[in-house]
């Protein structure tokens, strides 16, 4: 696993934190947060599914620095993660994102909500952080108590 703060230089990252956390971000509801743990929600916005970009070029240069900066030969998947408040923290749930790969969790605001993985590693979400490892690692996430909302970007990708 690595962990590198301060990912993206201050202008950057600024400048994609405005956008997706302004009140043009298109987030749709979802009535889940992953396959096995379906009792909560979430709402998220797809970049790159399986099928490819699946936005426009506009919604794309969102996250193109961050693509320019991580490391992969293919892409798998890009989505934004959106959890709401709640009155306790609630973890979503151990999952994997893929079968094979890399998984990298880019962190949009500061939060005391986390990303837990199943050997007990905690990682704060603290703003404009990036954690990348592999993608059979068993990991969920969390909501927060703190802020009105937890928001990352998560990127699933071959590796060079």
């Amino acid at each position: 696993m690595n962990i590198y703060k301060n990912f993206l230089d201050k202008k950057t990252f600024t400048n994609i934190k405005e956008k997706i956390m302004s009140d043009q971000m298109p987030w749709y509801f979802n009535d889940g947060v992953n396959k096995l743990h379906d009792k909560n929600f979430q709402f998220t916005f797809t970049f790159v599914d399986e099928k490819g970009i699946n936005c426009s070029q506009e919604m794309m240069s969102i996250i193109n620095p961050i693509l320019e900066k991580i490391k992969y030969n293919k892409l798998r998947a890009v989505k934004a993660n959106l959890l709401t408040k709640t009155k306790d923290i609630i973890e979503q749930g151990f999952h994997i994102d893929q079968s094979k790969g890399t998984t990298s969790i880019f962190y949009i605001n500061n939060c005391n909500g986390y990303t837990k993985f199943k050997d007990g590693t905690k990682i704060k979400s603290e703003e404009n952080k990036l954690v990348e490892f592999n993608s059979k690692l068993k990991h969920t996430g969390s909501s927060c108590t703190d802020k009105k909302r937890k928001v990352i970007i998560n990127f699933n990708y071959e590796s060079n």
